[in-house]
């Protein structure tokens, strides 16, 4: 985390990130040097979320939330429930129950954020789906490209996903890595793709344009939800 701590932006505010996933949820607080692990998995709920949160930060003070949710977030509110975790998320209240201003975007669209230097860049995140986000001139848009048709009546997260990657095998599936991103950069005009979750470092190379990005770069964008201010 030491590069992230080197760039962390400014704010008046004492902010906690929650990097929420289906294994761990990672939290981390301003002036805190190492983030810390909190286990998952698919009977926690939003409500068992923010008690055991809660317990593994009682030593911390903050005032403001970001969460960095594993599914689709629209106008700060998750719209759905997570795949790889238990339910109550959706409709939750997350300032009252955290007892402080919160701030929630797709997991995705967070990485991106903390990924982020300048220009039109496009995110990717290969994981168990296909996340998705665009920032332009510092203006993130979270995207839901996974889900749109591909070829051979699949999406594009049938192939760039863990099934594609299970289906297609190692080889084929860098290939189509490598078409889909060239395909992207052309339709959205990136000026650079940045390629973030687990199985981006299943690739031997990056393709044109594409940079590796890190697991830890979304503690960052959490911190920069709140920077403006």
């Amino acid at each position: 985390m030491r590069k992230v701590k080197e760039t962390m932006p400014k704010s008046s505010h004492k902010i906690l990130v929650l990097d929420v996933g289906g294994t761990n949820i990672k939290v981390q607080a301003t002036g805190q040097k190492q983030p810390r692990k909190i286990p998952s998995g698919p009977d926690m709920t939003a409500k068992d979320m923010v008690r055991d949160v809660k317990a593994a930060t009682r030593d911390w003070k903050y005032d403001r939330v970001s969460i960095g949710y594993p599914g689709p977030v629209t106008a700060g509110h998750p719209v759905r429930e997570p795949v790889n975790l238990g339910g109550g998320w959706v409709g939750f209240n997350y300032k009252r129950a955290l007892g402080c201003p919160v701030r929630i975007v797709n997991d995705a669209a967070m990485q991106a954020l903390g990924s982020y230097h300048g220009g039109r860049m496009l995110f990717l995140g290969l994981g168990t789906g296909l996340g998705s986000a665009m920032i332009v001139d510092g203006i993130l848009e979270p995207m839901e490209l996974a889900h749109l048709p591909y070829k051979h009546g699949k999406t594009y997260e049938e192939y760039l996903g863990l099934k594609g990657l299970k289906r297609l095998g190692k080889k084929k599936w860098r290939k189509e890595v490598f078409k889909i991103t060239e395909k992207l950069i052309a339709a959205l005009q990136a000026d650079y793709v940045v390629l973030g979750g687990g199985n981006a470092k299943k690739l031997k190379k990056l393709p044109p344009g594409a940079r590796m990005g890190r697991n830890e770069n979304a503690i960052l964008g959490g911190f920069r939800l709140w920077a403006k201010e």
